[in-house]
């Protein structure tokens, strides 16, 4: 398929054949919208991300959902890997960078607007090369620091992730006194790395890391006070897509529910983020979340 085809039954397409369509302007960070919490789009380039790894397996199909999430209202689409689950198998940067470089600049020719899911700076600055326009890095500078040094040259907003440890030992170090004086004292304590490095306060885009060396009760309070994130004075990015808390909430004869039937829970997610001033969630199902953000702007503003 061609890389800038739009996939069957995605916006006008009605064709059984992929739609041809000319390559859009760059988008731009600054002319994302202002007035309501944005929806980022996971897709996951992957053979083991927790929910949809392997869905995936080529460029042209990781693309072709990529448009999905694109014409069905996403503003932003995040790209990984590398899968960040606990538990994961790390990935080389040259086989991260051989899922994702071409999956990018597709994106980016179909006027997309793409961030990129990675705790690789060689792998983050080949993207940003690529035209990604955001760098999205779940360890929080924990694996490679001179990442704080890629982020102040390029000069492009960064996600600062809140995590312990690394995928195999997180899970392990989810011991708070108090989970959200904790997380944003952590937070803060990394900023100031990204400070010292020549990162500006607006780059920043902060992430409290749900699911991230934290166990569920640990994520439920970080929601119930989300609000306490804005202290920081940066823009909140909430990520708890089909995340295994949900599973757990959603239990069924003593079945936690499966990530495809989270995403109902995830919407609820969406709306109370939106609610408290969320400048975006990551979600894998983009239509509910959009619909979420647009109650929770409306009764807003």
């Amino acid at each position: 398929m061609d890389s800038l085809a739009a996939a069957p039954g995605t916006g006008p397409a009605t064709s059984p054949l992929p739609i041809l369509r000319k390559p859009r302007p760059a988008a731009r960070f600054a002319d994302l919208p202002a007035d309501r919490t944005l929806v980022m789009g996971i897709l996951n380039v992957t053979p083991d991300s927790f929910s949809d790894g392997g869905k995936h397996p080529t460029a042209d199909t990781a693309i072709a959902h990529a448009l999905r999430m694109l014409y069905a209202g996403a503003d932003i689409i995040d790209v990984g890997g590398e899968s960040t689950r606990p538990g994961a198998e790390p990935v080389s940067p040259e086989e991260e960078q051989r899922r994702v470089l071409p999956v990018i600049q597709a994106l980016v020719k179909a006027g997309a607007l793409v961030s990129i899911d990675t705790t690789h700076a060689s792998t983050a600055a080949a993207a940003v090369e690529a035209g990604a326009a955001i760098i999205n890095d779940v360890s929080g500078l924990s694996l490679e620091p001179e990442m704080a040094e890629l982020v102040a040259r390029t000069k492009v907003p960064y996600v600062l992730t809140h995590r312990r440890g690394d995928a195999e030992t997180m899970n392990s170090l989810a011991d708070y006194g108090n989970v959200v004086e904790e997380v944003i004292e952590e937070l803060k304590g990394v900023r100031d790395k990204l400070y010292a490095a020549g990162v500006t306060p607006e780059q920043i885009i902060v992430d409290p890391g749900l699911g991230f060396s934290k166990d569920e009760d640990q994520n439920w309070q970080l929601l119930k006070y989300i609000g306490k994130l804005d202290e920081l004075g940066h823009k909140v990015l909430i990520g708890a897509s089909r995340k295994r808390f949900l599973g757990t909430l959603l239990t069924v004869a003593g079945k936690a529910a499966a990530p495809e039937e989270r995403d109902h829970a995830t919407a609820a997610i969406t709306a109370i983020s939106a609610a408290n001033g969320a400048w975006a969630v990551r979600v894998h199902d983009v239509g509910p979340s959009l619909d979420a953000v647009k109650v929770a702007a409306r009764i807003r503003h």
